[in-house]
């Protein structure tokens, strides 16, 4: 079974910047799609990206259109996330989620995914 593990979380004050990726551990797949998803104290878990695989076609939430960025290495089979202006409001677990095969669900859904990361805290200070 292939692991996803995500990293690069941590704790920053409103307007500073991290970088998130999710890296696959164990046997080598072909992808469709990753995603990263958030979910804080509460709440259900939300899109945050997604990102095709051939192409590169990507997918953000309106909140965070102009502040993060989604990008893929496709030597390595990994994914990042680029969280730039960051505000208190984006506080919440960070997961990383695979889709194997195309399907017609949209990637704003976690049921188009197919595997999980185990999520990495991002805190955001006021």
């Amino acid at each position: 079974q292939v692991q996803l593990v995500e990293s690069g979380g941590g704790l920053v004050q409103a307007g500073g910047s991290l970088t998130l990726s999710c890296a696959a551990s164990g046997r080598t797949f072909s992808s469709s799609a990753m995603g990263w998803f958030r979910q804080a104290p509460g709440k259900e878990r939300e899109s945050v990206a997604a990102i095709r695989w051939s192409g590169g076609r990507t997918y953000y939430t309106d909140s965070v259109k102009g502040r993060f960025t989604i990008s893929r290495d496709n030597t390595k089979n990994t994914v990042s996330l680029q969280m730039n202006s960051l505000k208190p409001e984006d506080t919440a677990v960070y997961y990383c989620a695979v889709q194997y095969r195309d399907r017609p669900t949209s990637l704003r859904n976690v049921y188009a995914y197919d595997s999980w990361g185990q999520g990495t805290q991002v805190t955001v200070s006021s």
